[in-house]
């Protein structure tokens, strides 16, 4: 959108110039299902970065006329940061609610071209309730909900699932799977800060953490938390952050680091 609403949405401006500062700082989109698979193919000296969006909003993807991306959406602005900085790999996540950008008859053509075009759609509940206050069965109504539109919509299942509100049912067990609904190999949770590498031992794959982007209307915590302030935290402290090695195969790590590393991954390190 050109002007932000509230304070969790970006003006057209700012997600652009976020995006660019991304690209010029070394940083590479991928999916949260990459993310949460260990399978990060990026170019060596690259910094992993994945992008989510919540809630399948207009301002997040429209088609036009033509079954292009509408102008101004945030596919469009991915797209058009990817043509003006070449390299950066435009990629996102998008968790999706039953309105699914309000595509209308476009629903099946819309999710199947982000599809197509390298793009994740993820599950987020038919009605974004707050699961913590809701039983088994309605937690599993509104997730298996969503998935099935979704499945009917592209034929196949999500990999990742978002909770709305960042809140998480009593038992977590019934968000992760049920039996022929839906199985996510990854959930994540509400931002502030950022999540630990898929390959520590410390990972938790069905609480994944994320960085809220920092949207024009300043809150006290944005200062700390948001993203421009974990950019130029990890600007100041590049031994903190995922940079890679260029070969999906290999783990690379400093030597002191071996006992942080997950043990299904230890074939796979080398340490430095």
């Amino acid at each position: 959108m050109k002007k932000p609403e509230a304070s969790l949405d970006r003006s057209t401006k700012e997600l652009h110039d976020e995006l660019t500062r991304l690209a010029k700082e070394g940083y590479m989109p991928i999916t949260a299902a990459e993310f949460v698979s260990g399978r990060i193919d990026v170019p060596a000296g690259k910094h992993p970065v994945v992008l989510t969006f919540d809630d399948s909003t207009p301002g997040h993807f429209g088609l036009d006329a033509q079954g292009n991306p509408k102008p101004d959406t945030a596919v469009s602005i991915i797209l058009d940061v990817a043509k003006q900085n070449p390299g950066f790999r435009p990629v996102a996540t998008f968790y999706l609610n039953k309105d699914l950008f309000l595509l209308g008859p476009q629903e099946s053509a819309g999710l199947k071209w982000l599809i197509q075009h390298g793009f994740e759609v993820g599950n987020h509940t038919v009605t974004h309730p707050d699961l913590s206050r809701m039983s088994k069965d309605a937690v599993q109504k509104e997730i298996g909900g969503m998935e099935s539109k979704i499945v009917s919509l592209t034929g196949a299942h999500t990999t990742t699932f978002a909770y709305p509100f960042g809140a998480a049912p009593k038992k977590r067990s019934w968000a992760e799977s049920k039996d022929g609904e839906y199985d996510f190999r990854g959930i994540f949770l509400a931002g502030w800060k950022p999540s630990e590498s898929p390959f520590s031992k410390d990972f938790d794959r069905f609480a994944i953490l994320r960085v809220r982007s920092e949207g024009k209307i300043k809150e006290n915590d944005c200062k700390l938390y948001c993203s421009t302030a974990w950019l130029d935290w990890l600007d100041k402290h590049p031994g903190d952050r995922f940079t890679s090695d260029g070969d999906p195969n290999t783990i690379s790590f400093p030597a002191a680091g071996e006992k942080s590393l997950a043990k299904d991954y230890r074939q796979y390190g080398r340490t430095y």
